[in-house]
């Protein structure tokens, strides 16, 4: 089954965790097997041998970089410039691989056609849509235009915590002139609103003056897991009335309840990529139908397999998932759509 992963943070693995990613996952791993300082070391789960294994051909890779102030304790830069500086080396990062032949860009329709030409094929080079996770970098709008110039085509413009642009996980407070105005310019340029990680407030602000087109890309369910980095019943019904696309993400802390950091374990918690598919059909069964749910995996977003599903050894093992659907109820076609095309849907209204 061919499959489209809706975010997945290669530069920043490669960049500030020093992953190769041209090299097998075995590689990666061992080479971490002294370093302690993160949590993932020696347990990474992607690289691009493992994204062609498992046939996921096209991905949505981000640039991320935080702007913090004097008030905020978490990690990140001290000025705007200093984070767009970080993308741009992401942005470098991601056009080496197109020189190597290991990425594609995929920019608008006949890129977006052509590479599924090729793919079945030749599937070395995987087609990528570049993601800006966080929105701290653009110094101002007419370094908006800029990204745009080099490829970016979806932006969220939230992270954790407060931004510049917009309030994002365990934050609060709405969008402010800066955020309004940054919506603006995204409309005119046709860039994706990602709504995923964005707190309550600057959500609701954000779906009402934003009128071009929207997605999810790794979001998972309030009611399953309550917690503000999920999305409300409510949210999700409005996402849905607007054609978006959720993406079910897979760390572990947001699939399941009563999650204890530096305590909990995938094992202990019994997470499953079927822990995945309650999220997924809690969303279809508030749409009435399968349209409106994906892939955004995040199986690189600072985690690996300390912190995702059990039977998830590589990010290859996405492949186990369409057999796990049809056992579940799901159609042939339904699980068609899940793995790949509702993104192919969403795209080609978004790019007409």
């Amino acid at each position: 089954m061919f499959i489209i992963d809706a975010h997945l943070d290669l530069s920043m693995n490669a960049l500030e965790w020093n992953r190769d990613l041209r090299a097998s996952i075995q590689e990666i791993n061992a080479r971490e097997h002294q370093l302690t300082d993160k949590p993932d070391r020696g347990l990474a789960t992607v690289s691009l041998e493992e994204l062609r294994k498992g046939n996921i051909g096209l991905v949505v890779a981000t640039q991320i970089a935080r702007y913090v102030d004097k008030t905020n304790t978490l990690p990140g830069w001290n000025s705007p410039e200093q984070a767009w500086a970080q993308t741009q080396g992401q942005l470098a990062y991601y056009k080496a691989l197109e020189n190597s032949g290991d990425l594609r860009p995929i920019r608008n329709l006949p890129e977006l056609y052509e590479h599924l030409t090729i793919w079945p094929e030749d599937q070395k080079t995987i087609g990528y849509i570049l993601s800006l996770e966080g929105a701290d970098s653009i110094v101002s709008l007419e370094y908006l235009e800029i990204a745009h110039e080099s490829g970016l085509r979806a932006l969220g413009p939230a992270h954790y915590g407060p931004g510049r642009y917009a309030q994002g996980t365990n934050a609060s407070g709405g969008l402010g002139t800066l955020g309004r105005d940054l919506l603006r310019k995204m409309e005119e340029l046709n860039i994706i609103l990602d709504a995923t990680h964005l707190c309550d407030e600057s959500f609701e602000e954000a779906l009402e003056h934003f009128h071009g087109h929207v997605w999810a890309s790794h979001h998972n369910c309030r009611a399953l897991v309550d917690h503000n980095r999920q999305f409300s019943d409510d949210q999700l019904k409005l996402l849905i009335e607007k054609g978006a696309v959720i993406g079910m993400p897979m760390d572990a802390w947001m699939m399941v309840p009563n999650w204890e950091r530096g305590k909990s374990t995938p094992q202990s918690m019994g997470v499953t990529l079927n822990t995945m598919i309650d999220h997924l059909t809690h969303i279809c069964e508030l749409a009435g139908n399968t349209n409106h749910v994906g892939l955004g995996t995040d199986l690189d977003g600072g985690f690996g397999k300390e912190q995702c599903p059990t039977d998830i050894e590589t990010i290859a093992d996405l492949q186990k998932i369409p057999d796990l659907l049809l056992k579940r109820g799901f159609s042939t076609d339904d699980v068609k759509k899940i793995c790949h095309q509702n993104w192919l849907n969403f795209l080609e209204k978004a790019w007409a």
